[in-house]
């Protein structure tokens, strides 16, 4: 079984070094240290300074990395691969599993890349890139994907490129993958319902730009007490069948429901519940 990916994702700017403390206890499942679109050009080599020093210092986080094809990638990656504390980087504008493959050799054997896709190439290639031996997960930047194919920034005009990453990563045997952000930075109502959209579409995680988005983001892919009971009642139901084919409350029972059982209960249990 695939183990799911964090479900908040809290981006913090590599140039806000008084901010990265604060973003580790805001209760994000996974702290990203920007040093790409949330740090001017002209700040690019401090704010790597600052996150290879905060990761050196004992802190633990992913790093978002400069895109392939500027000046800071290779420099990004040379000063990160010594950190102790480096979970992982996140590589934007990915197109293509060639540049996953460039940054994993680059780094130690174990670090994980999450690979952003952000483009129409990015979506079109979305299967190979998932394919990627290098691949932890995928993400969906979807702002700059309808700024790259010219749509409005709506549920309509994601939904093609939302559904292909998710089934790449499925076909690839990769976790879920994790949603963009929302802009609204406060409206907690807001952030919860685009994460309850994202989950229902099959992703595992989203993107929070603002510690207040963490919560709400959190509290809609947590495992739901309701799904926890019926994901126990069933399985307990299936050992006394033997495991074959049985109807629950007028509803067919077969593999794919078990399976869908177990994986809530295992999620359940690594997010500290008790399955």
């Amino acid at each position: 079984m695939t183990a799911p990916v964090a479900a908040s994702w809290l981006f913090v700017p590599g140039s806000r070094p008084d901010r990265f403390a604060k973003a580790a206890r805001a209760g994000a499942g996974e702290v990203v240290v920007d040093l790409e679109d949330a740090v001017a050009p002209e700040d690019k080599e401090s704010a790597r300074h600052a996150a290879v020093a905060w990761l050196a210092g004992g802190a633990t986080a992913w790093v978002r990395v400069n895109a392939a094809n500027t000046e800071w990638h290779e420099a990004d990656l040379a000063a990160l691969a010594p950190c102790r504390g480096l979970r992982g980087v996140m590589v934007p504008k990915t197109e293509g599993p060639a540049v996953l493959r460039q940054a994993a050799r680059r780094l130690p054997a174990d670090t994980g890349i999450v690979a952003l896709v952000e483009s129409a190439l990015g979506v079109q290639d979305a299967g190979a890139i998932a394919a990627c031996p290098a691949v932890t997960a995928l993400a969906f930047g979807s702002i700059d994907f309808a700024l790259d194919i010219g749509a409005e920034h709506t549920d309509e005009a994601l939904l093609f490129a939302r559904g292909a990453l998710v089934v790449a990563s499925r076909a690839a045997s990769l976790p879920a993958p994790i949603d963009g952000v929302t802009v609204e930075l406060r409206d907690t109502a807001a952030v919860g319902a685009a994460a309850a959209r994202a989950r229902s579409l099959g992703f595992g995680g989203k993107l929070c730009i603002h510690p207040a988005q963490v919560e709400p983001v959190n509290a809609v892919f947590a495992p739901r007490g309701a799904d926890v009971e019926w994901a126990r009642a069933v399985l307990a139901e299936a050992l006394r069948h033997g495991g074959g084919v049985f109807t629950d409350q007028g509803r067919m029972v077969d593999q794919p429901v078990l399976e869908r059982a177990r994986r809530i209960l295992a999620q359940a249990g690594r997010q500290g519940g008790t399955p």
